[in-house]
């Protein structure tokens, strides 16, 4: 008796999509990239050139992700099938990106091995008496904590060393354990190889039973972290000092406009923020019933990721105010971007303040489920993608559970590098090289041509119509066929032109062979939409105009 085949699942309630899709476009980049990025570039100036991509790029591009999932109830790869199957590469690459991206399971590992931290009295970066600080440790109750940033202790660093406070060496040496470059692996970390196991595996029970447990764990995961979020801007803005982080967070600098990297900055986190050209809008969309109407989610869903950007500034920047007045010094000498905000200075600000095993807590479960919401979206994009490719064999009892262990078994055991001492330096190179701006810059504009150009914005529009009943503004239209491709090409090619070599925060350089390494990495997803497209055209039989009139359409 031959077994079933399951029919594609689809979401149960309207609210499930609402909540997963939300989960996955707020993310780590709107709490510790957004922040920085506007007042590193012009404070309260930085909105436009956000809002110009926000408005020519991100919005459009969300919506043309989520219509492609949605009209072809197809994931990432299979749906270019229906759309423009020259351009079915574009899945592929997406799939390497996506793959490239499961590295970023490591910093859910260091938030989680930080959250158990938090449970201990005193909170173990704020203070020396740890075997992993050194004679030069500086603790945050120190008179000297000052110096390390007004440049009294001359002494120290014309020796050679310098003062550090506890909070950097208990990130440097107690939980990285860092080496002296990528080079020197080192031994593995036990404590961080645990905590990266346990992230992995609830990403698999997030995914393992597709829409159905995915519908479940929203509810937890994409909520939970606005609550925390409101706690934690409800406190930052009652902490002395306050004020004076949010001026330096807004206060513009017009000047700042004329600098073409303010514009770049502000193109690249609308594109990483807004998830576009990662498979995960295609992919949730996807599950939506027909005449859902994706037109009317998408714009909510966006102005829900850019005010949570904007929201959480003020919640990151009030900290630092206090954190500035605390010690004495300017806020432009405790501002940091990425890692360095969420392991350094949010920690040494909870830890200055009243009951702070509690604030450090809540900002690490809220980092972790903000983490978890974008990984396991980005596992489901895989995972529904190799079952929609082979849907004979994959849509069988168990066949989904089984590829998604031997999937997250493999996916740890080559991860397991990164939790040795020069794991952090692996970290940094895939995130630079393998999942960087350039490559979805990329897959966006070939999107954008497939879409606006082969398989025609006009035709697009009347799919968003028969689905919804609406048709999209003519912004839409314009921005699939020309503001956004040309948007994404030109800051392509910018990319090129203004390249500079990954370096570490340490001064670190990296050897020729990683750059080589990385460089492998950039290409690999970028060469398998050209690869793909050449392919299918040789084993076309035909002219080249027959072969591109076929390939070309539907």
């Amino acid at each position: 008796m031959q077994t079933k085949v399951k029919q594609r699942e689809q979401w149960r309630k309207k609210r499930e999509y609402i909540l997963a899709a939300a989960g996955n476009v707020v993310g780590l980049g709107n709490v510790w990239r957004f922040p920085y990025l506007c007042y590193k570039n012009g404070g309260g100036v930085f909105l436009l050139p956000y809002c110009f991509f926000a408005v020519l790029c991100g919005v459009p591009l969300f919506l043309l992700e989520t219509v492609i999932g949605q009209y072809t109830q197809e994931s990432a790869v299979t749906c270019w099938t229906k759309l423009c199957p020259l351009t079915q590469g574009t899945g592929y690459s997406i799939m390497i990106i996506q793959l490239y991206s499961r590295f970023y399971s490591i910093i859910l590992a260091w938030a989680l091995l930080y959250l158990i931290y938090c449970f201990r009295d005193p909170l173990p970066w704020a203070t020396c008496n740890h075997p992993w600080n050194t004679d030069n440790c500086v603790d945050l109750t120190s008179a000297n904590w000052t110096a390390i940033h007004s440049g009294n202790l001359t002494a120290n660093r014309t020796s050679g060393n310098p003062p550090k406070s506890s909070v950097s060496l208990f990130w440097e040496k107690g939980v990285l354990s860092m080496s002296g470059g990528i080079e020197e692996v080192g031994a593995v970390q036990w404590e961080l190889l645990l905590c990266l196991l346990a992230c992995w595996v609830a990403c698999y029970f997030c995914v393992w039973k597709g829409v159905r447990s995915t519908g479940k764990v929203v509810y937890f995961t994409a909520v939970f972290p606005y609550l925390t979020l409101a706690i934690l801007l409800i406190r930052g803005l009652t902490l002395p000092g306050a004020w004076e982080g949010v001026v330096y967070y807004l206060y513009p600098d017009p000047s700042r406009l004329g600098d073409l990297q303010v514009w770049m900055d502000a193109c690249s986190q609308v594109f990483f923020s807004y998830g576009l050209a990662s498979g995960t809008l295609i992919t949730l969309g996807s599950y939506n019933k027909f005449s859902n109407n994706c037109y009317k989610d998408s714009l909510w869903l966006c102005v829900l990721n850019s005010g949570t950007s904007f929201v959480s500034g003020f919640a990151v920047f009030s900290v630092l105010g206090f954190m500035a007045q605390k010690q004495g010094i300017p806020i432009n000498m405790v501002v940091e971007s990425g890692p360095g905000l969420a392991f350094i200075a949010f920690p040494q600000a909870v830890a200055m303040m009243p009951l702070p095993q509690l604030w450090a807590a809540c900002f690490f479960l809220m980092l972790i489920l903000l983490g978890l919401d974008t990984l396991f979206a980005g596992l489901e994009t895989i995972t529904s993608s190799v079952v929609d490719m082979f849907p004979g064999q994959m849509r069988r009892p168990w066949r989904r559970e089984i590829f998604l262990v031997f999937f997250c078994s493999i996916t740890f055991l080559v991860q397991i590098p990164l939790t040795t001492e020069g794991g952090v330096y692996m970290f940094q190179l895939i995130d630079y090289y393998g999942a960087s701006g350039a490559c979805i810059l990329f897959v966006s504009l070939v999107q954008c041509v497939a879409v606006g150009w082969a398989f025609g914005a006009e035709q697009m529009c009347d799919a968003v119509e028969e689905m919804t009943g609406q048709r999209p503004c003519i912004l839409f239209k314009l921005s699939w066929r020309y503001f956004s491709p040309l948007i994404c090409l030109v800051c392509f090619i910018y990319f090129f032109v203004d390249y500079q070599p990954l370096t570490s925060s340490n001064g670190y350089v990296y050897p020729n062979w990683a750059y080589c390494l990385g460089w492998a990495m950039a290409l690999s997803s970028v060469l398998a939409i050209p690869i793909w497209a050449v392919g299918k055209i040789c084993l076309l039989e035909g002219t080249l105009r027959q072969r591109l009139l076929v390939l070309l359409h539907p």
